[in-house]
């Protein structure tokens, strides 16, 4: 079985977050969301979700393309992550080029095209 891994807030799910999960699981059997908790947003992003943990935890799990949903709580568990796992493929959105290529010594690291003209920043900008 072809494990895949990728990581995220995943805040205000919208089609370009759905898009590329449906994306990473083509790429394999299994695929891990390392979801970003309320107090790594907080702490270490310096930023704040407008929805909860559990329940962007609960819409990810909804999701047929999503396998299983871990939590991200620290920027250097990625490593200790693709072993514990036994992860083939690391997947992140092309904005994030270059920053995980310390990965290639576990697994291969691949980054997705992001989809154009959506992003969780434009819709609350919309929205104010």
């Amino acid at each position: 079985m072809k494990k895949v891994i990728t990581y995220g807030t995943f805040d205000l799910l919208h089609y370009g977050h759905v898009r590329l999960l449906k994306r990473a699981k083509a790429l394999g059997d299994y695929l891990i969301v390392g979801l970003s908790t309320d107090e790594f947003n907080s702490y270490k992003k310096h930023k704040d979700a407008y929805t909860s943990y559990p329940e962007r935890k609960y819409i990810l799990e909804a999701l047929e393309c999503v396998d299983e949903v871990i939590p991200e709580e620290d920027w250097d568990q990625k490593i200790s992550d693709v072993q514990k796992y036994g992860i083939d493929t690391f997947v992140m959105g092309d904005d994030w080029k270059g920053q995980f290529d310390f990965l290639k010594d576990y697994c291969q690291v691949i980054y997705l095209e992001r989809t154009p003209g959506i992003s969780t920043t434009k819709i609350k900008d919309d929205l104010k």
